[in-house]
């Protein structure tokens, strides 16, 4: 038996290792019946140190992992599956069929990124220090890909033998599921939910979770555990008034947003406020080429959005690029746009600033106080978002510090995570069950905050892990 394999005879068993007390490089182990399967298996996002660290060096032997279930294809929850293979993991990857398409968008720009830091450094690097290598490129992301097999929603099927697996709407992202797995542990059933994300009830373009699944142990996301959201209605007003407002005194929006669901999302809120009248006719610039890849998987999946939605798009086929909305692919068309001194609104990526070019928007726009930064998603620990968002006086951007003179809005309404009421209201159903729930993909104190919260309606066994912990089930 390899090392860190279970007998057949042991308990499931599942080890936190990723997205636990944080929100990035979602990855947890589960041992069942002598195999070894990884749910998720995304890039940490942090200071670089740290993320190169973490990023670089498992804690197993990729060989002995037997497959991966994936719950999205946002990249701290893929994004670290070529760098697997790389190290000799072999096994399929299971997943939705939109998440099959997305992670293939979301795969390939992360190779081209690590590729072009990796030589950026180099040109950087001091005589007599090693090379920098990338984490993988773009061979290790084609090997990847041939091993995605994607699987319907709803649908039992045994993924090894004696585990099933169910992929189930999560509502977070076209193609994000909960994953559910029933496990035979020779004539005793055992079964264990991963929520990953869970998107909002109620908001646009994609279906509405479903139920969370019964299950022994409940592997739950925390994003914002102790946090209420307003209203999905409000935060459209207050959109719409911070581009009224900006427009008037000759600034532009810069909306950092992640390329796969939140920007497809805020151009049809722009899209609503321009028809109803509420903003004047001010040019919008995605600029993002890995958005427009998105949009095309958007368009190809429209089966997996809802019923509005659909409907719409019947009538309206330019739904997410109407005339008022340009999609910038070139380097040229990008730096045009800082050269550009009337008001207009930018979206780019990456949503949490760590990279691509949303850093050049901000070089050029933050030291202008016309301008408003706009953030619409939740900004982890230690990433330039999340100094935005505290409000820091000057930040550090492509090496240059700047003094922060644009308006910095939060707009968390706009989020793709439910809060914290809404998840009790989810989990709640399932408390005469009285399952194990284990809080993940949260920074401690939203956490504890959950938690404390599904203490206060029955539930007797939570907990917020740390790296490394076990749970029998």
């Amino acid at each position: 038996m390899a090392e860190g394999k279970f007998r057949m005879t042991d308990p499931p068993r599942v080890t936190f290792l990723g997205a636990v007390r944080t929100v990035t490089g979602s990855m947890h182990r589960l041992d069942a019946r002598g195999k070894t399967l990884l749910l998720d298996c995304g890039l940490f996002q942090g200071s670089r140190r740290e993320s190169h660290q973490r990023n670089r060096n498992f804690p197993f032997r990729p060989r002995d992992i037997d497959g991966v279930l994936l719950s999205h294809a946002h990249i701290d929850h893929c994004g670290n599956l070529p760098n697997l293979v790389r190290q000799g993991f072999s096994g399929p990857i299971w997943c939705t069929p939109p998440t099959r398409a997305l992670a293939a968008v979301m795969l390939g720009d992360a190779a081209k990124i690590q590729e072009e830091d990796a030589e950026y450094l180099n040109r950087k690097r001091k005589p007599g220090e090693p090379k920098i290598e990338p984490l993988y490129d773009g061979r290790d992301v084609y090997q990847t890909l041939i091993k995605l097999q994607a699987l319907p929603y709803d649908k039992a099927v045994e993924v090894v033998p004696g585990i099933e697996a169910t992929f189930v709407e999560a509502g977070h992202l076209l193609g994000s599921a909960m994953i559910h797995l029933r496990i035979d542990q020779r004539g005793r059933e055992s079964r264990l939910t991963f929520t990953g994300d869970i998107g909002r009830p109620g908001t646009p373009l994609l279906r509405d979770a479903a139920p969370i699944p019964p299950a022994d142990l409940i592997l739950c996301e925390s994003t914002y555990g102790g946090h209420t959201h307003e209203v999905v209605s409000e935060t459209v007003e207050r959109l719409g008034e911070v581009v009224r407002k900006t427009v008037e005194r000759g600034g532009k929006v810069i909306i950092p947003a992640f390329a796969v669901g939140r920007t497809q999302v805020i151009v049809y809120f722009l899209r609503q406020l321009k028809s109803s009248g509420r903003i004047p006719d001010v040019p919008v610039f995605v600029d993002s080429p890995m958005s427009v890849r998105a949009t095309e998987v958007f368009h190809a999946h429209v089966q997996a959005l809802d019923e509005e939605t659909q409907e719409f798009l019947r009538r309206h086929p330019d739904l997410f690029a109407p005339p008022t909305v340009t999609y910038i692919e070139s380097v040229h068309e990008s730096i045009q746009l800082n050269d550009r001194a009337e008001p207009c609104v930018i979206i780019s990526a990456s949503g949490m600033c760590e990279a691509g070019r949303i850093l050049h928007h901000l070089k050029h726009h933050i030291e202008d106080k016309r301008n408003t930064v706009l953030i619409a998603g939740y900004q982890a620990e230690g990433t330039l978002g999340r100094r935005l968002v505290e409000r820091y006086q000057e930040v550090r951007i492509l090496g240059q510090t700047r003094q922060v003179r644009a308006e910095i809005v939060v707009l968390n309404g706009l989020s793709a995570h439910v809060d914290h009421p809404e998840l009790l209201a989810m989990l709640q159903p399932l408390v005469e069950r009285n399952p194990k729930i284990r809080l993940v993909h949260g920074e401690s104190p939203r956490g504890e905050a959950l938690a404390e919260g599904l203490r206060s309606v029955g539930f007797t066994d939570v907990a917020v892990p740390q790296v490394g912990d076990e749970t029998a089930f």
